[in-house]
């Protein structure tokens, strides 16, 4: 398996735990305070790579403010605009590429 197959795998996996996670979270905390943004890095990738176009293909953007960091927002997909949702979701989502080897944390900000 190469290495750019096992970045899809993992993506998808990821973003499996990240969506259930978001579904379970939103049916009890809802649409409640706060309001933002959530999103996961991937330090240690490099755009220009077979690796790093491979997490582009994904969706995946450079990180600005960081060097050779890749960002993918809402990997969860869920539309709600809870922060807490999408930051909890973002942490699955994060978890699953950790697991891997990895150097992945999440960013959020208040909208």
């Amino acid at each position: 398996m190469t290495a750019t197959a096992n970045i899809s795998e993992l993506h998808a996996v990821a973003t499996a735990r990240a969506a259930a996670k978001a579904r379970e979270l939103n049916a009890t905390l809802g649409q409640a305070w706060p309001c933002g943004f959530a999103w996961v890095n991937v330090s240690g990738v490099k755009l220009s790579t077979k690796v790093g176009k491979e997490f582009a293909r994904l969706g995946f953007r450079k990180a600005y403010g960081y060097r050779n960091t890749v960002q993918l927002w809402n990997p969860s997909g869920h539309p709600t605009q809870n922060m807490d949702v999408k930051e909890m979701a973002a942490e699955e989502y994060a978890d699953v590429f950790r697991a891997a080897g990895y150097d992945a944390f999440v960013g959020s900000r208040m909208d």
